[in-house]
């Protein structure tokens, strides 16, 4: 079984975002406003006529708590899954989990699962063995993973891969659906983007793909 790399999946998503003819720009931002700009940009990613309204959100003061299959059901009420931007499946087992398939980031595979009073929302980066120097590594990301809003990265023990990284985000099981949406957007792009910037200590990812 082949394994992908998240460069592969960075490479996908700047590839399918230039076919839409869209074009990088770089914005800088107080950290509080993260979510709001990331509506923002969804919003000036679809061509139309009308006004754009950039401030309507919708609160549901009285939201239940989620979980996994609630979570799945309400989801697939989205727009972004009814438009096939993002697939879900539901993965049955002691603690279901969600499995989302990024198709605006080049298929990137995000694992979503609701534990008690939080959510969590994950991705794989890489296995330790593809990092030139895991202890220089590890002090590079403690200094800077904070430039990736609503996500941080952690080191996981897996079967087959041994030790990986992962970058994750969690947030309350009583969000509102639109903040669980965000949360996994944002993570998708900073999955994307963490592979960019930590690349120089990285083995080639493109010739170790599915090693």
């Amino acid at each position: 079984m082949t394994t992908k790399t998240s460069a592969h999946y960075q490479r996908e998503y700047r590839r399918r975002l230039r076919e839409q003819g869209l074009v990088k720009r770089e914005v800088w931002v107080l950290p509080e406003h993260t979510a709001q700009l990331l509506a923002i940009e969804k919003q000036l990613r679809v061509t139309s006529d009308a006004p754009m309204n950039i401030t309507e959100v919708t609160m549901n003061q009285h939201q239940p708590v989620w979980t996994a299959q609630s979570l799945f059901q309400a989801l697939q009420t989205s727009d972004q899954v009814k438009n096939a931007s993002i697939e879900i499946e539901l993965v049955d087992g002691v603690e279901p989990v969600l499995l989302l398939v990024m198709k605006e980031f080049g298929d990137l595979p995000l694992y979503l699962s609701v534990c008690g009073e939080q959510i969590i929302v994950e991705c794989l980066l890489w296995p330790v063995s593809r990092v030139l120097n895991p202890a220089a590594f590890n002090s590079v990301v403690l200094k800077t993973h904070k430039y990736y809003p609503l996500s941080t990265i952690c080191l996981e023990a897996t079967e087959g891969f041994g030790d990986c990284y992962f970058m994750f985000g969690a947030l309350s099981s009583a969000s509102v659906l639109n903040s669980v949406l965000i949360e996994i957007e944002t993570l998708a792009s900073n999955v994307i983007q963490a592979t960019e910037a930590y690349s120089e200590y990285l083995f080639d990812a493109s010739s170790n793909e599915g090693a």
